[in-house]
């Protein structure tokens, strides 16, 4: 396993992440199973844990927390914030009162001190984003967390986040965490080159694009709706939907590929993102210690030229074809009231 430099934190990582949101009850429920396949990574050179307080509410980072006792000095731990968690209001979001008791919990579940990187998991615009830099910054000082960045965010609004940080003298975000695959390649436009320019590390996520690039579904094969992933967004797997027959021709294509040079579907896809110079490393979200090992031995694919310039004609660069959960459209496109005078003022004369 190889190590890459995380941003400017100095913290070296592994370049693949082993990701825990399958470690709970709609995923794998066998908590004894999850801490194995957990070691199982470490023993092979992962170094780097990323999980987040909503997965399982809380269940992943309690499985975690037990893995990783009398292991935990040679982990980089990374968690997240964001999501509501239980009934009630302001149990969510990236508010100062939400976040002081979110990492709270995430310290007690994880069975911790210290949480090396803390993520905010999405963007809220109901929080002044200097709020939420100003409590990261005080959690970093109080040695409750290592560093801190986003996940999902769009460049303009990681922008803003560092043009907030210099002129407030706080911390900044140090990564971020997008979506990225052969699929859903659109962070190559504006995402990647912005974490570039501010020297941010980069752990994407769904490399495998939420199941299309297992091999899983093929073109003119049945694919059952009703169990799975599948099941959860049917709509995005139905192949009588033109959108998604055109993303298993893709398929097609990419197997093609992979058998040419001699490795599997999932390892190409995986390959591909972490050959991207802005990214430090891809989060593989396991659910079998079988599915562990089979990534694990795509770990030493180096794609040439030649394959990245055969999947740059598959899907050209900075396009998507598919993007399960991607973030949703800035408030620009969203709300009409920022788009459109009041009827009164909408003409020139």
């Amino acid at each position: 396993m190889r190590y890459r430099t995380l941003g400017g934190t100095g913290i070296e990582v592994s370049v693949y992440c082993l990701g825990t949101m399958m470690f709970q009850a709609v995923g794998n429920p066998d908590h004894d199973d999850c801490v194995r396949i957990l070691h199982a990574a470490l023993d092979q050179g992962i170094n780097f844990v990323d999980t987040a307080d909503m997965y399982g509410q809380g269940e992943s980072e309690e499985i975690v927390g037990k893995a990783l006792r009398g292991r935990r000095d040679d982990v980089v731990l990374a968690t997240k914030v964001h999501f509501q968690m239980g009934e009630g209001r302001n149990r969510g979001g990236n508010s100062r009162r939400w976040i002081l008791k979110a990492v709270e919990d995430s310290l007690r579940r994880l069975n911790t001190d210290w949480i090396d990187l803390y993520q905010v998991h999405r963007p809220d615009h109901s929080t002044d984003i200097e709020e939420t830099l100003s409590v990261l910054s005080d959690l970093v000082r109080q040695g409750k967390i290592r560093a801190f960045g986003c996940s999902t965010f769009p460049a303009e609004e990681i922008v803003e986040a560092h043009h907030v940080s210099e002129r407030r003298g706080l911390g900044r975000f140090r990564t971020e965490q997008p979506p990225y695959s052969i699929l859903a390649r659109g962070i190559e436009a504006s995402v990647l080159p912005v974490c570039q320019r501010y020297g941010m590390g980069v752990l994407v996520w769904s490399p495998l694009a939420f199941g299309f690039l297992t091999g899983k579904y093929r073109k003119d094969q049945p694919i059952d709706l009703s169990t799975g992933r599948a099941s959860i967004r049917p709509a995005q797997f139905d192949p009588a939907i033109a959108e998604n027959a055109a993303k298993l021709d893709i398929v097609e294509q990419l197997v093609e590929l992979a058998t040419s040079i001699g490795c599997t579907l999932p390892q190409l896809a995986v390959a591909f993102t972490v050959a991207h110079p802005a990214v430090t490393s891809a989060i593989i979200g396991p659910r079998t210690m079988q599915q562990l090992e089979d990534l694990l031995k795509g770990a030493a694919l180096t794609l040439d030229d030649a394959t990245l310039d055969r999947i740059d004609e598959i899907v050209p660069p900075g396009t998507n074809r598919y993007n399960p959960n991607a973030p949703l459209p800035p408030r620009s496109l969203t709300d009409t009231a920022l788009r459109r005078h009041p009827l009164a003022d909408r003409a020139a004369a």
